[in-house]
């Protein structure tokens, strides 16, 4: 058996890599946090011992090869050190890895890039001799094809930046894509993640194109799953339009999907015009108000996003319109992250941040805010990147790595078109009320931004496809009782981890959302891949969010119906962790 080790996934050298994460990543971990990162530095120099593998996962198939691999989440308040891990070549490879797994009573966690928050891949404690397997989609699971000319074929492990390249080659785009490059499309299906863009007034949706999320897009979706016949894991491809594709849409990592086909449209060209100077009490004005509100940019480009630094009153708004032709002031843009000054942390933001943490002077926080802004302000500036345009790769992956690692919090508000400045008014309001609270009794429990986006919904009809199902657990799953409701409010709150008091003011705030659009007049619903679920100290533990508020926000009898599916797919479980157990339970 060969099990020596013969890599090390690329994406835990780049994390464990001064030279890769900014200073403070470092500055932010406890001392426990830098023992795991030497710890884990170490351990990709040290080769498997080929007779420990045997011994410690017997009969382990022999062409794939096994290694020990560090995990750390985007944030780092999740990691683990020294657990199994193999990168299986095609998925037949992966089908004998699973089987092997359910045979002797593993349980497998696909990992891509690991830019997520929420404990989907494995949990934080997990021990190195824990029966968990971490298989890496990103070493060989990356295949991208042309299907058709609207159609892509593309492997699980292909990042999006891969993916939105490979289709400009070809004249092909997304309407909108998340900020980050290094997300794997298959992380980005399991949890339905989305851009921002809605239709601007008097747009029509293109051909093969969507306004939700990527979900929207699969046209059909290969996975490992239960084969009750053969009685194995079989890799098996379900067309959108079969009934258990709708669970596999969005599947929170209760599945293992190796390949997808997607719909894709013609490529246009994007201008991203990006604005400082309009107040937060103006652009986020109750409805009917006057001026340059959300609502007035949503109206006129259909694509808009707002950074909202805390302690600050003018966010950074970014504006991105379709423009066949380039502008007279817009500068061309020829590849994509064009705001260095966000991706890599500048000195006084990271010197503010350390002391921050270091000193706990968290009473900081409106001085970090400013900083932040200054930095926004001055860097598009600087780097000619408050007009920019071009092909709409270029405009719309803005987040590398390096960017500032940072704890979110995440939302989804349905509602209709016209609603959307009064949900965005209302939250912002309740938001800078329970702020000035906060500050006046001397706690900070937000030091980064709220960060506000707007999508269209998830309309199988999209996927240009008779009988294509909508995806069951999608945050953007249209909601049968209330059909005037499509659209999606994303409202984010970002502070650093370990920040005293966030968990309290965050656990208000998700209160206020789901108290006050519980279904009535608007719908609150979770983001996956952030923080939810929050209690006074803990993030993803109240058991009423949990077991009663999410199930509930996606309509009678859906969950129900996902986690029936997703569990006779994979009765035994392989497919799992303790959170999702909890979840699912």
């Amino acid at each position: 058996m060969n099990h020596s080790l013969t890599r090390v996934n690329d994406l835990d050298e780049q994390a464990l890599s001064d030279k890769q994460v900014p200073s403070l990543t470092q500055v932010t971990h406890n001392r426990t946090r830098r023992s795991f990162l030497l710890s884990a530095a170490a351990l990709t120099l040290v080769p498997a011992d080929p007779a420990v593998a045997a011994q410690e996962l017997p009969g382990f198939p022999d062409e794939v090869a096994l290694y020990r691999s560090a995990y750390r989440n985007w944030v780092g308040e999740i990691t683990a050190a020294g657990l199994w891990a193999c990168a299986p070549s095609d998925g037949e490879q992966v089908a004998a890895v699973v089987n092997w797994a359910w045979q002797h009573g593993w349980r497998v966690r696909a990992r891509g890039f690991s830019h997520g928050w929420s404990p989907l891949t494995i949990t934080e404690g997990t021990s190195p001799d824990a029966p968990v397997l971490l298989v890496d989609t990103t070493a060989h699971l990356t295949g991208l094809a042309l299907e058709s000319s609207g159609a892509v074929r593309a492997g699980a492990g292909a990042s999006m930046e891969s993916l939105l390249t490979f289709l400009e080659g070809h004249r092909l785009g997304l309407t909108a894509a998340p900020a980050p490059g290094d997300l794997t499309l298959g992380g980005a299906l399991a949890i339905d993640a989305h851009g921002s863009a809605v239709p601007a007034q008097g747009e029509r949706r293109l051909p093969g194109q969507t306004y939700g999320s990527l979900s929207n897009r699969v046209l059909s979706v290969t996975a490992v799953v239960w084969d009750e016949d053969s009685g194995a894991y079989v890799l098996r491809t379900f067309a959108r339009d079969e009934a258990d594709a709708a669970a596999l849409l969005t599947h929170l990592g209760r599945t293992f999907v190796t390949e997808v086909v997607l719909r894709v449209g013609a490529n246009v060209n994007l201008r991203c015009v990006s604005r400082t100077d309009i107040p937060a009490g103006e652009l986020f004005a109750a409805p009917g108000s006057d001026g340059r509100t959300l609502a007035s940019y949503l109206d006129e480009a259909g694509r808009v996003e707002a950074i909202w630094f805390a302690f600050t009153e003018f966010p950074w708004l970014k504006v991105w319109s379709v423009e066949p032709t380039k502008p007279l002031t817009s500068r061309r843009v020829t590849s994509p992250y064009n705001y260095p000054f966000s991706d890599n942390v500048p000195t006084p933001v990271a010197d503010l941040a350390g002391r921050m943490v270091s000193d706990a002077a968290w009473y900081l926080a409106p001085v970090l805010g400013n900083a932040q802004y200054d930095t926004a302000a001055l860097g598009l500036v600087a780097t000619l990147s408050a007009d920019i345009w071009g092909p709409s790769k270029n405009t719309l992956l803005y987040i590398k790595p390096t960017t500032l690692r940072i704890n979110a919090n995440g939302y989804a508000v349905l509602t209709s078109r016209d609603q959307v400045q009064r949900i965005v008014a209302e939250f912002t309001a309740f938001y800078r009320e329970r702020l000035t609270a906060y500050a006046a009794l001397g706690r900070f429990p937000v030091n980064g931004s709220v960060e506000i986006r707007v999508t269209g919904l998830d309309d199988p009809a999209d996927a240009e496809l008779a009988g294509a199902h909508a995806p069951l657990l999608s945050a953007l799953r249209p909601d049968s009782a209330h059909p005037q409701w499509d659209t999606a409010v994303w409202l984010d709150v970002l502070t650093l981890p370990g920040t005293p008091y966030a968990e309290a003011f965050l656990r208000e705030l998700e209160r206020f959302l789901l108290d006050s659009h519980d279904g009535t007049d608007a719908l609150t619903r979770v983001e996956w891949s952030k923080g939810w679920a929050y209690t006074d100290d803990a993030v993803w533990d109240d058991e009423q969010v949990l077991g009663a508020a999410v199930p509930a926000s996606l309509g009678d009898g859906v969950w129900e119906q996902a986690a029936g599916i997703l569990d006779r797919l994979d009765p035994h479980g392989v497919y799992g962790n303790a959170f999702l157990d909890r979840l699912f339970g």
